[in-house]
């Protein structure tokens, strides 16, 4: 299979699931990353644990968790994965009034597991968003992107 070639449309053009029987599963794993830009206020309240909906990093990373394990619901034509390992996590940056999450997902299985390390994120980066949006509907939800990945055909993935 040329890295061109359409995977999922038959020789008709009709949408298909990849068949992936007859490979093999391996270890696997996926990382990725977004951004949210916020006010500072915000981001403070955030730290401070002063969000009266709740500790909103434990409630962003159980969504995250959970969305990643779903991703096969949510995806047109994603394989369901045996996921092995889900980690989610923040890293607030006060000088540039943001906080970057990432997801690292693992599998050993036939699939790669990038779509479940961009759904975490996706759906970490929403929660944030809705758990603050009543003190600030300036933020944004920036660069969603694949950082690393391992196993299969294709071979590593790092972002430089």
């Amino acid at each position: 299979m040329s890295t061109g070639e359409m995977t999922h449309i038959d020789s008709q053009g009709r949408l298909r699931m990849v068949d992936v029987s007859e490979k093999e599963a391996s270890q696997r794993e996926a990382r990725a990353e977004a951004f949210v830009s916020l006010s500072g206020e915000t981001l403070r309240r955030i730290c401070s644990g002063d969000i009266y909906k709740g500790n909103v990093f434990e409630a962003a990373r159980l969504a995250g968790i959970m969305a990643a394990k779903k991703t096969w619901e949510l995806i047109p034509l994603c394989h369901q994965l045996q996921l092995t390992g889900i980690e989610v996590d923040f890293f607030p940056d006060e000088s540039k009034s943001e906080i970057r999450i990432s997801s690292r997902v693992k599998t050993n299985d036939r699939t790669g597991v990038e779509m479940e390390a961009l759904v975490a994120v996706t759906n970490a980066a929403l929660t944030i968003y809705d758990m603050c949006k009543s003190i600030d509907r300036g933020m944004t939800i920036r660069n969603t992107r694949l950082t690393f990945k391992t196993g299969g055909k294709s071979g590593p993935f790092e972002r430089g």
